[in-house]
């Protein structure tokens, strides 16, 4: 086997072998660093989603949130500026697109915190009809939610009073004052007053990462274990053996 092994053409296949094999541990530790993201998500929803709520200057400033404050339960008193209220487009709620509603709240400080009251359905006269919305309580509100990030922007012009996404750069482009780093989404208002539809629960499931990351890696020793295979049953075989014995015809017998 040890001789079959070092011909040219076995050295190749174990040339390729090795390749697929680091393709295949570069693919686990991918989809391994994709599980550990969700699971570290999944944490901090469960640690934070039902605590008790905390001032929201407690845990955002002018700067951006780090993404361990994401989900923190916090309550904020202010003024609802309902003339300021922007809708984000194309955002998804059980099936169906519509738009996340974003009010500031002034605070006492003088920061301005967004706050995302909910998803209302387009418009039935089409998407580029703004849809009527139930309007934020008026004078002093406390809202209680949890800690969102910031979302990229996927860099398109929208029409005054909306956004692509909930760009913090781009909504304080559109709302007067300093925005804190980071928006509330609702869960309760004070004083109560009708409003769009809550968000969903987010979702504090891993996926099949770990379980694609196991199989990438188990993939390896079976590659090399069927390239060994195939490589003892061709030496038990005798492929590629020494020519076969050519065969007398009955007349060269005849002739000898």
């Amino acid at each position: 086997m040890l001789r079959r092994a070092l011909t040219p053409r076995w050295l190749g296949w174990f040339a390729v072998a090795l390749v697929v094999s680091i393709a295949f541990v570069w693919l686990g530790q991918w989809q391994w660093g994709r599980y550990e993201d969700k699971a570290a998500r999944a944490d901090r929803i469960d640690s934070h989603y039902t605590a008790t709520p905390v001032p929201v200057t407690e845990v955002l400033s002018d700067s951006p949130a780090p993404v361990t404050d994401e989900w923190t339960r916090v309550t904020a008193t202010g003024e609802s500026t309902a003339d300021e209220q922007l809708l984000v487009r194309n955002r998804p709620l059980d099936g169906a697109y519509g738009y996340e509603v974003l009010v500031p709240l002034r605070l006492t400080g003088g920061q301005v915190l967004l706050v995302d009251r909910g998803w209302v359905d387009n418009s039935p006269k089409g998407a580029d009809v703004a849809p009527e919305v139930p309007p934020a309580p008026e004078g002093e509100v406390t809202a209680t939610g949890w800690v969102r990030l910031g979302e990229k922007s996927p860099g398109r012009r929208m029409q005054p009073g909306q956004l692509a996404s909930i760009n913090l750069q781009e909504a304080a482009a559109e709302v007067d004052g300093q925005l804190l780093g980071g928006y509330l989404s609702l869960q309760s208002e004070d004083p109560t007053a009708p409003r769009p539809a809550p968000l969903e629960v987010p979702d504090t499931g891993t996926g099949p990462h770990m379980a694609y990351a196991v199989q990438w890696w188990l993939a390896i020793p079976a590659f090399w274990i069927f390239r060994v295979m195939a490589l003892r049953r061709e030496v038990q075989d005798g492929s590629e053996r020494s020519p076969r014995p050519k065969k007398v015809r009955i007349w060269d017998e005849e002739d000898g």
